[in-house]
């Protein structure tokens, strides 16, 4: 039998006292023997642990960026304890099979849990849907769909996926970027920037009107739809709209969306090419109050990492993409806690409870109290250090955040009652 007794730390509303944790379950403390190993979590906040429905792991195909074990590393060191891994690996997690494989890595190497995300379409290629119901019915027991690096601008296509997910309760998320107004040349938020640098610009509209077409799709189809990656003040007008109508939209936005903007492009430094692209302060704010209103329903890392041979090229030939999982509680704190825009109850909803639900991952996202899995992170609300893009778990490191001084919360995190960072 494991135990574990966590002394004196503070939950997100407040209250104070001691943690007891036995075979991976919060258990009474008065339970607690004499022996039982102890960390002392006085001044430290108790949360519950981070669910990320947006991750990119790179394995299988791309080892050399990152791995499921380094991911995972990543993830533990962030604060989390469940991450979803997007599709767009090699192959293309676009069958049952290729859904149960990353289902058994995760179980063989992670960190935390992770759960496989399943194309919308075979090979991410916008044609032919992928085999949506197979990957639900697996050992893997999809609930999540995207392409996510593509859109998928086909109207009826995404319509048939939107049905096609509705009887098993699937969500399909989106990366809405209309191919014609942001092809694969945009890299740059369209506005005085991008003409001047001469790179080609990716204008909000172009995530906007994919926006608008979709939730019309998801009333005409009653299904689910999330949006990955929200950017744009326009695309937070239309999801409102949504809302207000009881379409069933949801939301995220990623920590860089919150807190790097459009001027950070200008010494070409590849690290900050990213897609959707780094907007400008308009869209930060409206996406900040967006997530502290709930019109933003998750904070999602995306969570990109490229190996070197892959960023240093022409900011326009570089691939996009930036680490995200070590510092995305951070930059909440930054933008969101520590300005007073949002309480802790509330960060908790937006990247734990939410996205647990809306994963439909059990024993994720749940309260810490007796009874319940221990997947906890405990937080340091008053520490604070520089980035280091070299102490990075990640394999990669394209940090956007590096050197900059940011809070550096994450003191310890529990997975199933077992430590998997600590300090």
């Amino acid at each position: 039998m494991t135990s574990l007794l966590i002394t004196g730390a503070a939950t997100a509303d407040g209250t104070r006292g001691d943690l007891y944790v036995v075979d991976g379950v919060f258990r009474d403390p008065a339970d607690a023997g004499a022996g039982v190993e102890r960390i002392d979590a006085d001044g430290l906040l108790a949360l519950p642990g981070l669910v990320d429905l947006h991750t990119h792991l790179r394995e299988p195909g791309r080892e050399d960026a990152e791995t499921v074990d380094s991911g995972t590393r990543a993830a533990a060191r962030g604060g989390f304890t469940c991450v979803h891994a997007m599709a767009n690996t090699d192959p293309v997690t676009d069958t049952a099979e290729a859904a149960e494989y990353v289902a058994a890595l995760g179980e063989r190497d992670g960190h935390c849990q992770v759960v496989a995300v399943g194309a919308v379409t075979k090979g991410l290629g916008g044609e032919e849907l992928a085999e949506l119901g197979l990957m639900a019915a697996s050992k893997a027991r999809v609930r999540l769909f995207s392409d996510d690096g593509r859109c998928v601008s086909d109207s009826l296509l995404m319509r048939r996926a939107l049905t096609y997910v509705k009887p098993f309760g699937g969500l399909i998320a989106q990366h809405s970027q209309d191919p014609r107004l942001a092809g694969p040349g945009a890299c740059c938020h369209e506005s005085e920037i991008s003409g001047r640098l001469g790179l080609t610009g990716w204008p909000s509209q172009a995530e906007s009107v994919i926006v608008a077409r979709d939730v019309q799709l998801a009333e005409l189809t009653d299904s689910r739809l999330h949006v990955c990656h929200v950017s744009t003040a326009e695309s937070l007008d239309v999801i409102r709209w949504a809302k207000r109508r009881g379409i069933k939209v949801t939301a995220e936005a990623t920590p860089h969306h919150l807190f790097l903007d459009t001027p950070l492009v200008e010494g070409f430094d590849t690290t900050f090419k990213v897609n959707p692209p780094l907007r400008t302060s308009e869209h930060l704010e409206a996406l900040r109050e967006a997530l502290a209103d709930g019109t933003v329903d998750t904070v999602g890392t995306d969570h990109a990492p490229h190996a070197r041979q892959d960023k240093d090229h022409p900011f326009d030939i570089a691939l996009p993409g930036m680490l995200g999982l070590e510092q995305a509680l951070a930059v909440v704190m930054e933008v969101m806690i520590n300005p007073g825009r949002m309480d802790w109850p509330t960060l908790v909803d937006r990247m734990s409870t939410t996205p647990a639900r809306l994963g439909q991952v059990a024993g994720q996202g749940r309260p810490i109290a007796v009874g319940e899995p221990a997947n906890l992170v405990l937080v340091d609300p008053a520490a604070r250090a520089a980035v280091d893009r070299d102490a990075s778990a990640s394999r990669s490191r394209n940090n956007p955040y590096h050197g900059r001084d940011l809070p550096d919360p994450v003191v310890a995190t529990l997975w199933r009652g077992d430590v998997t960072y600590r300090r």
